[in-house]
């Protein structure tokens, strides 16, 4: 057979087949996010929608095309996570109940890492003792480190079964049980170990109590 005619239904082939994929790839359903839930295990959960808005400067929209989550400080080996590198350790859900100071409160099943997982990829020096969180509004608040390693806490990006939206915290939400609402820091970018036992955050450093304890008034009187 001429070597045109064999080049020439080698590429006919190779039209048909790439046809043939497009089409089947165009009739295959749409992946979708889960649909969210209200009840788990038998507990009653708060639907997302109902819960109010809460920010210093309004919702963040994270660029998610350049996004990463530094974890640094007196740590060893620092770290800077691609979103889907901190979804690829071990997934974690709980029922937490956030308690915000404003008066309200909704009981949510969130699902993220363990930040205590992330703390050992970058393994603290002795000396760090406190861990700051900013978020993507330049918020932060802190925690004394055995808090997180002692208490299983949260990065969430899941609530109630759906990923997170932005006016709630995407791409990263602290789950931060036992303590009030303003712990519960959103739009984490990054993870900064520290012995700054002493270091207040966006609300602390205007009078809120540094620990955030649900069993303190948050205005410590």
């Amino acid at each position: 057979m001429d070597r045109k005619i064999i080049i020439l239904l080698v590429l006919l082939i190779l039209v048909i087949v790439i046809f043939a994929v497009v089409e089947y790839q165009q009739n295959q359903p749409v992946k979708l996010q889960g649909v969210q839930v209200n009840n788990y295990q038998g507990q009653n959960l708060t639907s997302i929608n109902s819960m109010p808005k809460t920010s210093i400067k309004g919702t963040q929209y994270v660029n998610m095309s350049n996004y990463t989550l530094e974890v640094t400080g007196l740590v060893q080996n620092p770290r800077n996570y691609t979103y889907d590198e901190v979804l690829n350790h071990t997934a974690y859900q709980k029922v937490v109940t956030i308690n915000c100071v404003e008066g309200w409160d909704a009981t949510i099943l969130w699902q993220g890492v363990l930040v205590s997982d992330l703390l050992k990829d970058v393994k603290p020096l002795p000396s760090g003792t406190t861990v700051i969180f900013t978020a993507a509004d330049n918020y932060t608040t802190s925690f004394p480190i055995d808090y997180l390693y002692n208490n299983n806490i949260l990065l969430a990006y899941k609530m109630n079964n759906v990923t997170i939206p932005p006016e709630y915290g995407f791409p990263f939400q602290l789950v931060a049980e036992s303590k009030w609402g303003y712990k519960w820091i959103k739009w984490v970018t990054k993870i900064e170990v520290t012995n700054n036992t002493n270091y207040t955050g966006y609300w602390e450093s205007r009078g809120y109590i540094n620990s955030g304890n649900l069993n303190q008034n948050f205005l410590g009187s």
